[in-house]
């Protein structure tokens, strides 16, 4: 088996009679790509994220391969070899190099390697898998999270963060998660970005078939305040629909074998080339 594995786990989870440690008990699960969506658009709703995604990637063009990227990145931090973190590691700052652009006059500036928007990037992907695992399992309490939090930071220094600049609690990253959605907010640039993303042309038949679904999914999930700045329709409906497949989802996919829970785990770290 690729992934490692942690001791005894110390904490039950109501909804599939496990037990939770940490974020290595978590960070395997796939139902966690529901929120891949929310992630990305909680991103780029920066402007500087945003406009720099607009200028550097064609990433909306290759959804899958954005998204393998991503999911082999957190596998590789939180399960993988020494070696396979390395290979992960160059990826990054092979994909990062180009991207130095810098505010110069323009109302954007973008650099991959701005701690302040690495920091972005991760505390998405942080209150995006807690959100989505919490929705299916039930709520984490007090001290299995607060693990997880503070699992999270090797993510961010993986990804060149500052140790110092991952707030300190899960206060204090409230607090900052309040202040970033305070200031976030789409534009025509990032709309456009957002709307390929969700009504992809160059994908499988099978994903585009699949892509209503996954816009549901994607606005329900987002903060109220950033699916109006994306424009999303959103009624009393449309919260009943993704209501009800959440439901079907947190009633259903905890009883699935876990071998068949963390396949994308498996398969992502087993297709990583650590000689790259």
């Amino acid at each position: 088996m690729l992934r490692t594995r942690l001791p005894i786990w110390t904490r039950r989870s109501p909804r599939c009679n496990r037990e939770v440690r940490g974020l290595a008990d978590i960070a395997g699960e796939g139902i966690l790509l529901l929120g891949a969506g929310r992630a990305i658009l909680l991103q780029i709703a920066n402007p500087s994220v945003g406009h720099g995604v607009a200028a550097h990637s064609d990433f909306a063009a290759r959804p899958l391969d954005r998204l393998q990227n991503t999911m082999t990145y957190v596998y590789a931090v939180v399960y993988g070899s020494p070696e396979q973190l390395a290979a992960v590691r160059r990826r990054v700052n092979k994909a990062h190099a180009p991207v130095r652009q810098k505010a110069g006059g323009r109302s954007h500036g973008y650099s991959a390697f701005d701690p302040q928007l690495q920091l972005w990037v991760v505390a998405t992907l942080y209150d995006t898998a807690v959100t989505v695992y919490e929705r299916i399992f039930g709520a984490l309490d007090d001290a299995t999270a607060d693990r997880i939090y503070h699992d999270y930071a090797a993510l961010g220094s993986a990804l060149q963060v500052p140790a110092d600049l991952w707030p300190a609690g899960r206060a204090a990253f409230e607090a900052y998660w309040g202040d970033q959605l305070h200031n976030l907010e789409a534009d025509d640039v990032t709309r456009r970005v957002a709307h390929d993303l969700l009504h992809p042309d160059t994908v499988p038949l099978w994903l585009r078939a699949g892509m209503p679904l996954a816009r549901l999914i994607t606005a329900g999930l987002l903060p109220e305040s950033v699916r109006e700045s994306f424009g999303f329709a959103w009624n009393a409906r449309r919260q009943r629909r993704f209501d009800a497949v959440m439901r079907c989802c947190s009633a259903v996919y905890p009883r699935l074998p876990r071998r068949i829970r963390w396949r994308l785990l498996d398969y992502y770290l087993g297709q990583l080339d650590v000689s790259r």
